[in-house]
């Protein structure tokens, strides 16, 4: 008959009382539930192998036979290890044994490999020392509670023991170890919609698998196509978040990080879901985040805008998603932040690029996938990436630049993204059913169609001309005014972290800006070129007049221009001492090589400025206007004749106002950053495809926007 007694770690039990202001005096059924959790664990971790199995199984029979009893002591954190060998009957003249010592009942601790452990033990056969012992057993266990065979019998069944399981439930578990709860589709996940929202099945999914990678790790891309939902996805993740990482105790706050154009959308679906706790910023004042610790789930809408490293919008990002949360885990460190990277286009940039991003929530060194070192396996990746793109064969580029993609594709991004296509919608069987009761149609994008206009010879020679000088880096423009701080004497321009890169950067700005505005509309590209001449006048003006302000968050220009320059050393001498940008040059300050190229551009600038003004026609908006009469109203391609007409530039688009309005389209509808708010219901109520044609109050045909609202 072996009895067992053994000691659980009652500190836990302890501190759970007196939190709650108990005396803890022991507690049968507790100190029954901590041991069975210890011996669970110790099952769980041991080795798997057949002669430990077999081992273990026997134990457990044994006990369930009563050939062994076992009993726990539940106040006493037994330490001692004594083992009492008695013959029976037992007296003195058959007083049996006593070890004490340091060995445990493990093939180390009894020396039987060669691995042992160093052990020191006593053994003691008086009867006075057996019986002393025995004595001391029997009154602890008096004390303690019986593990009852019937509490050791389920170990069977609730660790990797149990052989009841069918071939098709161990596959069952298997696949919810490895996906997690995206294997169920579980409507209740999803409650509490407001009201507009409907419970979708692929949302579903979309907010289990995302939040299984939350926890797996710590971040995913969020990269559903346009139009599938992100951002009611986002918000549904983000409120299962918050009722789960540690509340009440712990009460999480959520950051979402968005365009500027984008904050209202947010800010609308995020208090129509019942979010508690979060904040709303955009991109360009993550500086403003004092004590990032606070966050405990960082949203980053249109992450791929972050994906630049040396951009200080980026490291500002970085630091408030590296830096620990206030909650404590129990090993008293503190928790990790979660971060949602919301995407639609994820893997469409360089291996540093998507490096970047995925930094953001993984330890480069250490990553919770599959290949633990991110850094080396990126590396790998640029390197052979920046070898590819020195052949001369375009046809091998493309075949190595397809490989490195697809390699990160399969061993990065596929296991941290939740991507679905519309046509993945309609093939899923379940989901396209689920979409049919639902009555939800997604339309049918066609590819963009091409529509040519015509220039006449002397527009079309302007126009090429013009191209050439905004893009030819010999015989164009320098776009110096842009670089002054580039050309600046080392003594002075040492006061501007990387000159040099912020210059060519804003010359480069310079550059796209004027060409996607002689592509946007004549009007607007007439306005900037306009502007362009006017700021490299004021500064050959400064020049001549021997003082150069260099103030990028002043409007110089202007003031020189105007002839306001009191106005502006007023201005300067206000907030020099706030502004560390601010210095005040002489021309000695700047290398000889800037003057000319800023007299070069003004050259070419005041021609181009000249003959552009001499343009008086607009063949793209007569082409438009002719294309909007013939097919775009036309009733069999748009039933309920509504049209939304996007343009980057707020210029063109209000000059495509005015100019449609003259030609009898009096329906229109004109967006930009400086009255979207005020025309919010306006727009939902003509273009919302929810609302009825009936049912909408104002009256209006086409919706001319600026894009970033799109």
């Amino acid at each position: 008959h072996i009895r067992i007694l053994v000691g659980i770690n009652v500190d836990e039990i302890v501190a759970k009382y007196q939190s709650k202001g108990l005396l803890f005096k022991g507690d049968a059924r507790q100190t029954v539930d901590v041991f069975m959790k210890q011996i669970k664990q110790d099952i769980q971790s041991a080795v798997y192998e057949r002669k430990v199995e077999d081992g273990i199984v026997q134990f457990v029979d044994d006990i369930v036979s009563e050939k062994i009893e076992i009993r726990a002591h539940p106040e006493k954190n037994l330490h001692a290890k004594i083992y009492i060998l008695r013959p029976e009957p037992f007296n003195e003249h058959k007083s049996g044994s006593v070890i004490t010592g340091s060995s445990n009942l493990t093939d180390a601790g009894l020396g039987t490999t060669e691995l042992s452990n160093y052990e020191f033990n006593v053994l003691l056969r008086d009867y006075e020392d057996v019986k002393f012992a025995t004595a001391e057993f029997e009154n602890l266990w008096k004390e303690s509670v019986s593990i009852l065979p019937v509490e050791i019998g389920k170990l069977k069944m609730e660790t990797f023991l149990n052989d009841e399981f069918t071939p098709y439930e161990v596959y069952i578990k298997f696949l919810t170890e490895y996906f997690g709860k995206s294997v169920e589709f579980d409507p209740s996940s999803v409650s509490d919609l407001p009201k507009g929202f409907m419970r979708l099945s692929y949302q579903v999914d979309a907010v289990n698998q995302g939040f299984e990678l939350l926890r797996r790790h710590n971040g995913f891309f969020l990269a559903d196509v346009v139009g599938l939902g992100k951002t009611v996805i986002a918000a549904l993740i983000a409120k299962k978040f918050f009722y789960t990482n540690g509340y009440p105790s712990h009460v999480s706050r959520t950051l979402i990080v968005v365009p500027p154009a984008l904050r209202d959308n947010w800010q609308e679906t995020l208090d129509k879901f019942g979010l508690h706790n979060f904040s709303i910023i955009t991109n360009g004042s993550l500086h403003k985040i004092k004590d990032p610790r606070i966050f405990d789930l960082i949203i980053v809408d249109e992450a791929h805008k972050f994906r630049n490293d040396t951009a200080e919008a980026y490291d500002a990002l970085q630091r408030i998603c590296k830096a620990p949360t206030r909650r404590q885990v129990s090993d008293g460190s503190f928790a990790r932040k979660k971060v949602i990277l919301v995407s639609a286009t994820p893997l469409n940039n360089r291996p540093d690029d998507i490096r970047n991003l995925v930094f953001l929530f993984q330890d480069g060194k250490d990553s919770t996938l599959e290949i633990a070192n991110l850094q080396r396996f990126f590396n790998q990746c640029s390197d052979a990436y920046e070898t590819a793109k020195k052949q001369v064969a375009l046809n091998a580029v493309q075949e190595d630049v397809r490989h490195i993609y697809e390699r990160i594709r399969e061993k990065v991004i596929k296991p941290l993204t939740v991507r679905r296509t519309r046509t993945d919608l309609t093939e899923n069987e379940e989901y396209a059913s689920d979409l049919k009761a639902q009555s939800i149609v997604f339309p049918k994008v066609l590819p963009p169609e091409k529509i040519m206009y015509k220039m006449d010879a002397d527009l079309d020679e302007l126009y090429d001309l013009t191209m050439s000088l905004l893009s030819d880096p010999r015989e164009g423009l320098t776009y110096n005014r842009y670089r002054a701080i580039q050309y600046l004497v080392p003594s002075k321009k040492a006061m501007y972290a990387r000159a040099d890169l912020l210059s060519t950067q804003l010359a480069k700005i310079m550059r796209v800006l004027l060409v996607k505005r002689i592509d946007s509309s004549f009007f607007a590209f007439k306005q900037s070129l306009h502007r362009f001449h006017k700021a490299t006048v004021a500064m050959l003006t400064m020049f001549e007049n021997g003082t150069i302000y260099i103030a990028p968050n002043l409007k110089v220009t202007e003031h020189i221009m105007e002839g306001r320059e009191d106005d502006l050393i007023k201005l300067i001498a206000e907030v020099q001492d706030t502004d560390p940008t601010i210095q005040i040059c002489t021309p000695e300050d700047f290398e000889p090589d800037f003057l000319e190229g800023v007299q070069h551009d003004e050259a070419l600038l005041a021609d181009l400025v000249e003959r552009w003004n001499a343009v008086d026609q607009d063949p793209k908006l007569e082409m438009f206007v002719r294309y909007m009469n013939d097919t775009l109203f036309d009733p069999e391609q748009n039933p309920n004749k509504k049209l939304i007409v996007f343009s980057e530039s707020k210029e063109t688009t209000a000059y495509l106002h005015d100019a449609l309005k003259r030609r009898g389209f009096d329906r229109i509808l004109c967006i930009d950053a400086g009255n979207r708010h005020a025309l919010r219901e306006t727009i939902k109520q003509n273009f919302d495809a929810n609302i009825p044609i009936a049912e909408q109050k104002y009256d209006y045909d086409i919706i001319i926007s600026t894009e970033v609202l799109a």
